[in-house]
C-alpha cells in the first residue's frame, strides 16, 4: 500500500469515527428535545374552556367583577396544584353568549361557565325557582337555602342533565329606575322594566309594569335608548355595567331584599368524567376555594352597589318589612302560582323553598 493511500485510509476512518460521533451527539440532542417537548406538552394535558358574560377587566379601583373572578381563582388553584390543568377564561361574552352556555356544558363543547342557572330554565322550568321572588330574603338566608331540600333537589336535575356544580353562589340583587323610585308594588305601575327570569317577569307584571328581555350586559343601553325605564339585577352588575350613569334612583337590597340569583360555577359532567381522579379532586377542590370567596364578596357587592350610587348622585330607597311582604303577597299570586300549576313537581319545589326559614 503507498504512503498516499494509507494517508487516505487513515482520513477516511478518522472522518468515519467522527461522523459516528457526531450522529451520536445528534441522537442525543434529538432525544433531548423530544424529553422537552413531551414534558412541555404534558404540563398542561387537558386544555379547558370557561366562558362567561362578565367583564374580565378591572374596574377603575383595580378589582374584577366577582363571578369573573371566581372562575380566576379556580384557574389558578388547579394551576398550583399541578395536576396538569389549563383553564383559558373568556370573558364578557366572547365564546357564547349568555343563554347560549348551558346547551354546549352537557355536550361537552364548553368545560366551565359562570351562570345565572335560571337562564337555562327553557331547558329544565325547574330552574326558574332558583330566581324565585321572596324565597331567599338575604345573604344568611342564602347560605341556609344551599343546604335546603329544594337545592337538593335542583342539584340532582343539574346533575341528570350532564353537569356538575363546581361553586356555590347567590347574588343579592335590588331595582333601578329612571323615572321612580322602586319599594312598593305600586311603584313598579307603568314602568317599563328588565327582570332576569320568568317568575320576577310575571311578578312585575302581575304589579302593573311593562316588561322588557335581555340580559344583565344589555340593561345600560336599554335605559339609554329609553326602551326600559327600570330594571333589576344583582349588585354585582350595577356596578360592573355602570347602569348608575343611566338612573336617577337605586334600591340595594337591605334586610329584606326581594332579588336573589342563583349564579353557580357550573362544570360540563362529559368534560369532568374525561379527567383522572387527581384532576377531578384539584377542580372539585378549587371550587370550594372560590365559593368561600364569593360568600365573603356578596355583602361587600351590596356595600359597592351602595356606594358607587351614592358617589354617581343616585337616590337610594330600602324596603321595609312591609314593603317586602307586599311584593311576595303579588308573587305568590303571580309567579309562585304559575311556577306550582306548570313546572312538574313545581308545588312540591316551592313547599320546600318557603320551608327554610
Amino acid at each position: 500500500m503507498t504512503l498516499i493511500n494509507k494517508f487516505t485510509l487513515i482520513e477516511i476512518l478518522k472522518i468515519t469515527i467522527e461522523g459516528k460521533i457526531m450522529l451520536k451527539k445528534i441522537s442525543l440532542y434529538l432525544t433531548s428535545l423530544v424529553f422537552v417537548f413531551t414534558t412541555i406538552g404534558s404540563a398542561y394535558a387537558a386544555t379547558l374552556k370557561a366562558s362567561h358574560q362578565w367583564p374580565g377587566t378591572p374596574r377603575a379601583d383595580g378589582s374584577f367583577d366577582p363571578r369573573h373572578e371566581m372562575v380566576q381563582i379556580i384557574a389558578d388553584e388547579v394551576k398550583k396544584a399541578n395536576v396538569g390543568i389549563d383553564i383559558r377564561i373568556y370573558p364578557a361574552k366572547s365564546l357564547y353568549k349568555p343563554k347560549e352556555q348551558w346547551k354546549p356544558m352537557t355536550t361537552g363543547q364548553l368545560d366551565i361557565s359562570a351562570f345565572p342557572l335560571a337562564y337555562a330554565s327553557k331547558f329544565h322550568p325547574e330552574f326558574d325557582a332558583t330566581l324565585m321572588p321572596g324565597t331567599v330574603k338575604n345573604h344568611d338566608h342564602a347560605l341556609r337555602f344551599n343546604k335546603g331540600p329544594m337545592m337538593t333537589e335542583i342539584k340532582r336535575i343539574i346533575n341528570d342533565a350532564g353537569v356538575v356544580v363546581l361553586s356555590d353562589a347567590w347574588l343579592g340583587g335590588g331595582f333601578a329606575s329612571k323615572s321612580k323610585c322602586i319599594k312598593n308594588p305600586s311603584d313598579a305601575k307603568g314602568q317599563v322594566m328588565r327582570a332576569a327570569g320568568k317568575a320576577f317577569n310575571q311578578m312585575l307584571e302581575a304589579a302593573g309594569a311593562g316588561i322588557q328581555s335581555m340580559p344583565s350586559s344589555e340593561i345600560y343601553t336599554g335605559l339609554q335608548t329609553g326602551v326600559l325605564t327600570g330594571a333589576n339585577t344583582s349588585s354585582g352588575s350595577f356596578v360592573s355595567y355602570k347602569i348608575y350613569e343611566q338612573v336617577s334612583c337605586a334600591t340595594p337590597p337591605g334586610k329584606f331584599g326581594l332579588w336573589f340569583m342563583y349564579e353557580p360555577i357550573l362544570m360540563s359532567k362529559k368534560s369532568f368524567d374525561a379527567l383522572n381522579s387527581k384532576q377531578q379532586k384539584a377542580l372539585m377542590k378549587a371550587g370550594k376555594v372560590a365559593e368561600k370567596y364569593m360568600t365573603a364578596q356578596v355583602e361587600n357587592l351590596d356595600k359597592k352597589f351602595e356606594d358607587a350610587y351614592k358617589a354617581a348622585g343616585v337616590k337610594l330607597v330600602y324596603m321595609s318589612e312591609k314593603d317586602h311582604a307586599a311584593w311576595v303577597e303579588i308573587a305568590k299570586k303571580s309567579s309562585h302560582k304559575a311556577f306550582a300549576d306548570k313546572v312538574p313537581g313545581g308545588d312540591k319545589l316551592m313547599e320546600m323553598a318557603l320551608a327554610v326559614k
